[in-house]
């Protein structure tokens, strides 16, 4: 008999097994994502013990008037920023919080899909922010492709940004 090929490796999976051993619960914000985030995590069976929910800013006075991001910031960068993508990690994790309890992980997503620039920003111009206890980050992306292409590639960002920091 030929050996077994090992399954390919499903990020989404690893973090939802990675969030439940550790007893950590997640909260996602999304804009440029439409929710692409926390589909990709709630397909993995077991994902509602650890996933709280997801809230979709994709219009940017959502950002500030749900998920409190500071619309000094807003008015003066536009919600393709860093800061941003920072805030709504941060801040998401409030928003969802179950039974009182924040959770733990904040994960956002904010940037230009294309096809045309916003904010002075080209399409691929990404951030995640990811807020894990204290430390509040984000990341930079300048992706290339069209709309979907872009939008797929910041959905893979977000899992492995997770993944990195669990």
């Amino acid at each position: 008999m030929g050996e077994r090929m090992p399954q390919p490796a499903d990020p989404a999976a690893d973090v939802i097994a990675r969030l439940t051993r550790r007893g950590l619960r997640l909260a996602v914000a999304e804009s440029l994502t439409g929710g692409l985030v926390v589909a990709e995590l709630t397909r993995i069976p077991g994902a509602s013990l650890v996933v709280n929910g997801g809230v979709v800013a994709y219009d940017t006075d959502v950002k500030r008037s749900l998920l409190g991001v500071s619309a000094e910031l807003l008015a003066r960068e536009g919600a393709v920023h860093p800061e941003v993508a920072r805030q709504m990690a941060d801040r998401v994790r409030a928003v969802l919080a179950v039974d009182g309890r924040p959770a733990e992980i904040g994960i956002a997503t904010t940037g230009v899909a294309g096809p045309t620039e916003q904010d002075g920003k080209p399409a691929g111009t990404v951030f995640v922010g990811v807020a894990f206890g204290e430390d509040v980050e984000a990341i930079a992306l300048d992706l290339p492709g069209d709309r979907s292409e872009i939008r797929a590639a910041t959905v893979r960002a977000a899992i492995e940004a997770l993944l990195d920091r669990l």
